[in-house]
């Protein structure tokens, strides 16, 4: 059972090597299971299909997500620090693990496929009301103007970690993503600070 998951694991980690390097585009079944040194075949044993394993690495991606919820309710944040510590958690993740970000920046054309929409979809919306309901908290504490729509705020701060993303990759990593980011969003934060 435990070599049935690591190769499970190993043939998700190779999948997203691909896609990071290669881009869904260049993803293919033949090349995870070259780099895996296997037999296209013996993916098929472990996954039915490619979209199967797409399916596997995005809840690897999103594995991530409860447990910084989970923190969250569990730390005397105030609102700002709770959002700071929401972002921050991702991008030090995507720092210590650069090829992940390339799933991040997949999920529009992982939509395209109708097994991998209604997944895409909830993660994304996982984050999105996660995110949304800080602000919502940052308003209600009047921490955050009352101007402040808590959606379009969310939208401004997950655009943010983003773009972040995206220039980072394509600055092949010669920044900090973490400082960059975090700067950004204070600056966002302060711009709309009540105080």
């Amino acid at each position: 059972m435990s070599k049935l998951i690591h190769t499970k694991e190993s043939l998700i980690l190779s999948t997203i090597e691909v896609i990071s390097e290669k881009g869904l585009q260049g993803l293919t079944t033949r090349e995870v299971a070259k780099r895996q040194g296997i037999s296209e075949s013996t993916i098929f044993k472990h996954y039915k299909s490619k979209n199967e394993l797409i399916l596997a690495v995005l809840e690897y991606f999103s594995q991530y997500d409860q447990a910084i919820i989970e923190s969250l309710k569990l730390r005397d944040y105030t609102p700002i620090e709770a959002i700071t510590y929401f972002v921050e958690a991702y991008v030090t993740y995507y720092e210590n693990y650069p090829e992940i970000t390339a799933i991040t920046l997949s999920c529009e054309g992982l939509m395209c496929e109708p097994e991998l929409n209604a997944v895409v979809y909830n993660i994304f919306i996982k984050r999105f009301n996660s995110v949304k309901s800080l602000i919502t908290e940052a308003k209600h504490k009047k921490v955050l103007a009352k101007e402040v729509d808590p959606g379009s705020m969310a939208d401004l701060i997950i655009g943010l970690e983003r773009a972040s993303v995206l220039r980072w990759r394509m600055d092949n990593y010669n920044f900090s993503l973490k400082e960059h980011t975090l700067s950004a969003l204070k600056m966002l934060l302060d711009a709309f600070a009540l105080g």
